[in-house]
């Protein structure tokens, strides 16, 4: 079971297209944090309907997909470019 430490949101819509690589490589120069660190790092799409979640188990990485057929996700604004979750707060989204 993938159990992450911590979840770390990014704020800014980001391209869905984007697959293991490209995610690894945005937490790396925008946040300046490690894809292996055992973080989950969880990207929304600019519609808000989509999101990705790439997390590290020790061994690999995942990279887990979720898109509602209605509403959006609740997202927050802020001037960072992102923002922590407990695991309340992570199960609440």
């Amino acid at each position: 079971m993938i159990r992450p430490e911590q979840f770390w949101l990014v704020v800014e819509p980001t391209d869905m297209r984007r697959g293991i690589d490209g995610l690894s490589q945005q937490i790396q120069q925008a946040l300046g944090r490690s894809p292996c660190d055992g973080t989950a790092y969880v990207f929304r799409n600019r519609g808000g309907n989509r999101i990705k979640l790439l997390v590290w188990d020790g061994t690999g990485v995942w990279l887990c997909v979720r898109r509602l057929h209605q509403g959006r996700f609740t997202w927050p604004q802020s001037n960072d470019a992102a923002c922590t979750l407990s695991q309340a707060e992570w199960r609440w989204l």
